[in-house]
Parts: structure tokens; sequence; C-alpha cells
């Protein structure tokens, strides 16, 4: 039999998907043993406000053709159907029952990681499925980053925020580079964030 799929899960609401997002997904693709990265747009995350927050199945095209030319990334939408607020462990368990010759994964930041013992059931995560873990500037690590089933990963550490992006488009100041081709265009385009 052959090995299952290793699949990271980034999860995130996406307000807009930048370079920073994008480059750390590639990392974890392209040099780690993950096989695929899957884009896990939440439509609401229970810590924070909804405020702001773009039409979820907006950011799922937003996220969609920013990562169109790369066969290792993936989007799902999988948590628009789920109970919300989403928690993690229901996503994870919801996807395991759907594809059982997959092998999930979390990717988060270290400055997650803080915060970890708060998530729902977070030793089931930690013992079942495990986490990717990037870097986040100014964060020390915890005491789960020594958890068998967490990695570290090495990744440049972007200090790129979606808040800044969504400002300079709303006052008309320019977002190249910050987020790429294909994501601006649909931005202007479609008018969002205006």
């Amino acid at each position: 039999m052959s090995a299952p799929q290793k699949i990271g899960l980034f999860f995130g609401s996406f307000n807009p998907i930048h370079i920073g997002h994008m480059i750390i997904a590639n990392i974890m693709a392209e040099n780690t043993d993950l096989n695929k990265v899957w884009f896990v747009v939440s439509p609401q995350n229970p810590f924070k406000p909804s405020k702001g927050l773009l039409h979820e199945f907006d950011r799922y095209d937003l996220v969609k053709a920013a990562i169109a030319e790369n066969y290792k990334l993936e989007v799902t939408d999988v948590e628009f159907q789920l109970p919300k607020p989403s928690y993690t462990i229901h996503t994870l368990a919801h996807l395991t029952e759907k594809h059982p010759g997959k092998e999930f994964k979390v990717i988060i930041g270290g400055d997650n990681l803080e915060n970890f013992s708060k998530w729902k059931n977070h030793n089931q995560i930690l013992d079942q499925f495990g986490l990717y873990v990037y870097p986040r500037p100014g964060v020390t690590n915890s005491e789960i980053a020594r958890h068998p089933n967490v990695k570290m990963i090495d990744a440049p550490q972007l200090e790129i925020s979606a808040t800044y992006i969504r400002d300079c488009i709303k006052h008309n100041k320019s977002i190249r580079y910050l987020v790429s081709e294909p994501v601006e265009q649909l931005i202007r385009l479609k008018n969002f964030y205006r």
C-alpha cells in the first residue's frame, strides 16, 4: 500500500491573500515532506470580529486566482458548509472522513503556537494530526514547540498585513508586489475593499 498523501492545511481569512501567505504555502509545499498545501478559507474566525471581512466566496476566488499556476497549492471551501464558528478540530474530523487516503497537518505561525492551548481540543490536534510551524517576528518558541508532532519550519519572516493592504486600497494607493498580479486585477475589477 502506498503511503498516504500528506496535506498541509493553511487556515486563514485571507482578506485578501497576499505574497506573505503564498511564500509560506510554497515553502511548506516545496521544502517539507508535504505533498500539497490546501488553503482553508475561514468563513468566520472565533477569535476575530467579522467586520471588514470580504464575503467568503470572494475571498475564495482571490485565493483561487493567486494559486492557479501552482499545482501543489489548492483552495478549499470546506468550512463554508460546516457549523460556525469554525473550529479546526471539526474541520480536521470532517476532512479525515471525506479523504481517508490523506494525512492532514495543520500549518500555523509561531504567534499562534503561544495560544495554541486555548484552541478547542488542542491535544487531539497535536496527537492525531500535528503542526507545521513557520516563524513569526518577535515570537519565542513555546512549550508546545517541543512536542514530537510539531515541526518547526524555517521560512522568511514577512511582516505584511492584510489590514495594511486594505488601507492602501481604501486610500487609492498601490498594492503592487504585496499581492500577486491576478489578485490585484480581481480586486480592481470587482472593486473590493473600497
